[in-house]
């Protein structure tokens, strides 16, 4: 009840005093939807999705003219489940963004507070997740790149040049804020991007240490948060080029994750895996072709070469997935979609207790483990943007 009653304070102050602010807007998205999954722990399930086109979320976002090419911004933004009403992230009420800043149309911006990694902000728009228009349900295994923006970073202070003839970059560095260890619990990334026409390149490198869930420095694995370790680096590159009604998409992601203690997909935890290393390569291609100005058809393909390697043992699991899907737009900011899943899983995975290698099962993200090496779903939905 107190986070109801502080969140309607926060908006109602903020709107009181938009006149101070030279602009003050409320945004988000709100997606809703039925999707059905042929085998999630065995079963079949019909279920209503939250989320599955893009996360649902809302915030405000404001800027203060200071003179001289000077301004004061910020942005608060929280993700919430549309089928029960609940914020996302140990009900943290800012569970997305929340972070006060400077900005200099000359030398660029400074911001502190909770933000997205560099990795997930310059490269996720490039894939298939990221941008949106290939639904959630195509992040890669586990979101282990985080492209999909399963979680972002605490106690962060980010660093964002200023556009230079279509070139732009960034770093930002998450304290642990551990008096015991500087660097228990520390996240930091770079990252960069190029577009201009047609065209839009992209890379990023992040790595955490000893960040507990890796949702941010010093913070505590939730189930929103697939992946608890030691150490996670992640480093990728990718490029999108738009021709006509069509655009077209490769993006590749490196994910080293080493001391596991936990992994999971939907909520759901694999066996096999603690004190494990996890490396996974993520080979993606994807694209989109507008039939008319307001229908589009979406499609992406990833393949995920992986290597699991502790007890002087190895493993090589690998996943193939496709997405299919196509989009309607009722009007600029409302839009229906219908969209498949299907996902081939190979190889092992976890050891069991005798050091045998666990198969490996297909894990859709957003989705529990299948039973078997095959899952499949099938989304439909409405979204609308404002």
């Amino acid at each position: 009840m107190k986070k109801q009653i502080v969140l309607a304070c926060a908006v109602g102050a903020f709107a009181m005093s938009a006149h101070a602010q030279s602009s003050v807007t409320l945004y988000g998205s709100i997606d809703a939807g039925i999707t059905y999954a042929n085998n999630v722990g065995g079963k079949s399930v019909w279920q209503q999705g939250s989320g599955n086109l893009s996360s649902n979320y809302f915030g405000l976002r404001g800027a203060e003219e200071l003179g001289g090419g000077l301004k004061a911004v910020f942005t608060m933004e929280s993700g919430f489940d549309l089928n029960n009403g609940g914020f996302h992230n140990n009900d943290d009420i800012f569970n997305r963004q929340a972070f006060v800043g400077l900005k200099s149309d000359r030398y660029g911006a400074v911001t502190l507070g909770r933000q997205y990694d560099s990795t997930s902000e310059y490269l996720g728009p490039l894939s298939a997740a990221g941008a949106g228009f290939g639904n959630n349900l195509a992040g890669h295994p586990f979101d282990n790149d985080n492209l999909a923006q399963t979680y972002s970073t605490k106690n962060a202070v980010k660093y964002t040049s200023p556009n230079y003839a279509g070139v732009e970059f960034g770093g930002m560095y998450g304290f642990s804020n551990d008096a015991n260890g500087f660097a228990n619990g520390r996240t930091w990334s770079l990252g960069a991007r190029y577009g201009t026409g047609p065209l839009n390149v992209a890379a990023g490198y992040t790595q955490s240490d000893n960040s507990g869930g890796l949702g941010g420095a010093n913070s505590a694995a939730s189930a929103s948060q697939n992946i608890s370790a030691t150490l996670q680096r992640t480093y990728g590159l990718g490029a999108t080029y738009a021709f006509g009604p069509a655009q077209v998409g490769l993006v590749w992601t490196h994910s080293q994750i080493d001391g596991l203690a936990s992994l999971s997909s939907g909520g759901a935890a694999l066996p096999g895996l603690t004190g494990m290393n996890l490396h996974l390569d993520n080979y993606e291609i994807n694209g989109q072709y507008r039939l008319t100005p307001a229908l589009a058809i979406v499609g992406s393909y990833t393949f995920t070469d992986g290597t699991v390697t502790g007890s002087n043992s190895s493993n090589s699991p690998k996943w193939h997935t496709f997405v299919l899907g196509t989009d309607y737009s009722l009007s600029k900011r409302t839009d229906v979609y219908l969209a498949g899943v299907y996902q081939h899983a190979s190889g092992s995975l976890g050891y069991d207790a005798n050091g045998n290698g666990i198969p490996n099962v297909a894990s859709i993200n957003l989705l529990s483990p299948s039973s078997t090496n095959n899952q499949a779903a099938v989304t439909i939905g409405l979204r609308h943007r404002f």
